[in-house]
C-alpha cells in the first residue's frame, strides 16, 4: 500500500509540473501568449526566425547538398550541413582541420503573422 501511495504522489507531482510548470510547452501550452489573451506569437521587431538555405556545401567533401534532409552540426555559432554521418563525424572530431569552410548563412527574416 505504501508503494502505491508513493507512486501516486510522484505521478501527481509530475502531472502538475507538466501541466502548469516548465514542461507545459510539451503539452501544447506554450509561452506564446500575446496581450490579447490568444495563443499567438507577439508581433514586433524581436520576432526573428532562422530560415535554413535550400542548399549548402559540405565542408568535408565539398559536395553541394540540399539542406532539407542533410545532417548538421553547429560550430562557432554557424550551422554546417553534411552529406553523410561520416562527414559530420570527421568534422566534429576536428573542425579546425577544415579551416573556414563556407557555412550555411544565418538568414533571419521577420515572422509575419
Amino acid at each position: 500500500m505504501e508503494t502505491v501511495l508513493y507512486l501516486l504522489v510522484w505521478g501527481l507531482a509530475i502531472f502538475l509540473m507538466m501541466r502548469f510548470g516548465c514542461g507545459s510547452h510539451a503539452m501544447g501550452h506554450g509561452h506564446g501568449h500575446s496581450r490579447s489573451g490568444k495563443n499567438e506569437p507577439a508581433s514586433g521587431d524581436g520576432d526573428l526566425r532562422w530560415v535554413p538555405p535550400e542548399s549548402a556545401v559540405d565542408p568535408v567533401c565539398g559536395m553541394t547538398i540540399p539542406t532539407a534532409g542533410a545532417r548538421s552540426a553547429v560550430h562557432d555559432g554557424n550551422v554546417f550541413y553534411f552529406c553523410s554521418a561520416q562527414c559530420r563525424d570527421r568534422f566534429e572530431a576536428a573542425p579546425a582541420d577544415f579551416g573556414k569552410a563556407p557555412a550555411a548563412p544565418s538568414v533571419k527574416e521577420h515572422h509575419h503573422v
